[in-house]
């Protein structure tokens, strides 16, 4: 069986009209959700971008040993194991971590294609036009370089912001089908035409969007906000929430719609070439994201703090660790699942559609029992971790009903939730229900002692 994985950076759980939301236009992957078994527990495992990519395609969580770090020589993706089964294999993306620099994410693929200018990704110089300024620089202090004085050196003109940065390199769009998500999906719809006849293949399409800067066409900004009239949000502060004033925060919400909009759209047109060519009967398709986004959630701006003006060590609440996770199967009967899931099983899942043995020695455990309706639980506790998790002491681990939150710098910073009763995880009950804590609590340091790295990091209550 030939696989699809399709993965939007920074997509939230919530964004989906089939997961509640009144808001955001998100018809092809409502439509699609009807197609497929839809994992409604599913949360992040190692956090952010890099690490989750790294458990997703190596079956093994990576949060205990390091962080944001080139994908290890000796840890064996997905591709590599089906390219030498005799798969055809290919990654579309226009994630820029995955290929910049010796990432090592197009490892086991015969081919692989990036498309440029994500976020600060300058692959064209246009040096006859400054770098102007997109929105107030308080307001996204985003980059490092922000946070230290501007070089007074001529020349290059690099100093500046990411936002800055992005729409100086991606100066000319216009219309929708610029945005390079569009671009990407349009890439997919090609490689299929190119495709469909191949017996065994496996096509990774990555997305950046809907990751920061948000910069949708106008028109679907206004459609999500159509009475504000100041600067556009375009970018988030990685701060307080409180640093923009209401109007301006429900600006950033819109153009946040705006993304995820078209997203859905993008992702859509992947999937009706997929059904006009065919493939649907023999394609097994996976979509998922890494991430959330807070967009206002416990006066946060971003995924986590890199804002020198909030002193404060993000939680992993849920508006960033849960995440969307949509699996057909031809033949298939579509159904939402309860059982918690993270991107570790993503890889035994993707070898057990397409055939393949499962190899010992990961943390991923195969969702295709599940799917077929022979067991109904996967896991009963998901651990998500800012990686490496010795140095962040961010970690989060649930049950599917309590989550226990850390952070702080010493991860002392405490707080449990049901979050049945309260999704939103705004009451504290670690005093009344202490026991629960220390049950989970149990569980994620017995994790890490199981991992070798006990001593080095364990956490109490």
């Amino acid at each position: 069986m030939n696989v699809i994985l399709i993965v939007s950076d920074t997509f939230r759980y919530d964004n989906l009209g089939c997961n509640g939301n009144t808001v955001i236009d998100t018809r092809d992957l409502d439509a699609f959700a009807r197609q497929c078994a839809v994992f409604d527990n599913c949360y992040t495992g190692s956090f952010p971008t890099i690490p989750h990519r790294t458990d997703m395609v190596t079956g093994r969580f990576v949060f205990p040993y390091y962080g944001w770090q080139p994908l290890a020589p000796d840890w064996k993706p997905v591709a590599e194991y089906l390219r030498k089964a005799g798969f055809v294999t290919q990654l579309l993306c226009d994630t820029p971590h995955l290929l910049s620099g010796d990432s090592n994410f197009h490892r086991g693929f015969n081919a692989y294609f990036w498309t440029r200018g994500q976020e600060a990704d300058t692959p064209f110089t246009r040096m006859n036009d400054p770098i102007r300024p997109m929105m107030d620089h308080e307001k996204t202090l985003c980059d490092y370089k922000l946070r230290k004085k501007p070089s007074p050196a001529p020349g290059i003109p690099f100093e500046t912001s990411l936002l800055d940065r992005h729409c100086w390199v991606n100066r000319h769009w216009h219309y929708e089908e610029d945005r390079i998500m569009m671009r990407t999906g349009r890439l997919a719809e090609k490689w299929l035409e190119e495709n469909y006849a191949c017996k065994n293949f496996f096509l990774w399409v990555d997305m950046f969007d809907a990751h920061e800067p948000w910069d949708p066409p106008e028109y679907l900004v206004k459609r999500y906000d159509p009475t504000y009239d100041g600067p556009p949000m375009l970018h988030p502060n990685y701060g307080h929430a409180s640093d923009y004033t209401p109007a301006e925060l429900k600006n950033l919400r819109a153009h946040y719609a705006g993304e995820a909009h078209l997203v859905s759209k993008a992702i859509g047109r992947i999937l009706r070439k997929a059904e006009e060519t065919g493939l649907m009967e023999d394609t097994a398709i996976i979509f998922t994201s890494d991430h959330g986004h807070a967009i206002g959630e416990h006066d946060m701006v971003g995924k986590t703090n890199i804002n020198p003006k909030d002193d404060r060590v993000w939680q992993l609440y849920r508006e960033v660790t849960h995440v969307p996770l949509m699996i057909y199967v031809p033949g298939a009967k579509p159904r939402r699942i309860k059982t918690l899931a993270q991107p570790v099983d993503i890889m035994p899942t993707i070898l057990e559609l397409s055939g393949q043995e499962i190899p010992g020695g990961i943390d991923g455990i195969s969702l295709c029992d599940v799917i077929a309706r022979k067991k109904n639980t996967v896991r009963k506790y998901a651990i998500s971790a800012s990686a490496p998790i010795a140095h962040t002491k961010v970690v989060t681990v649930q049950d599917g009903r309590y989550s226990l939150v850390i952070a702080g710098k010493d991860g002392s910073e405490v707080e449990l939730f049901d979050t049945q009763q309260d999704p939103g995880q705004k009451k504290n009950v670690l005093k009344k229900q202490r026991k629960e804590a220390t049950r989970l609590l149990g569980y994620l340091n017995g994790f890490l002692k199981d991992k070798g790295i006990d001593g080095n990091v364990e956490f109490a209550v």
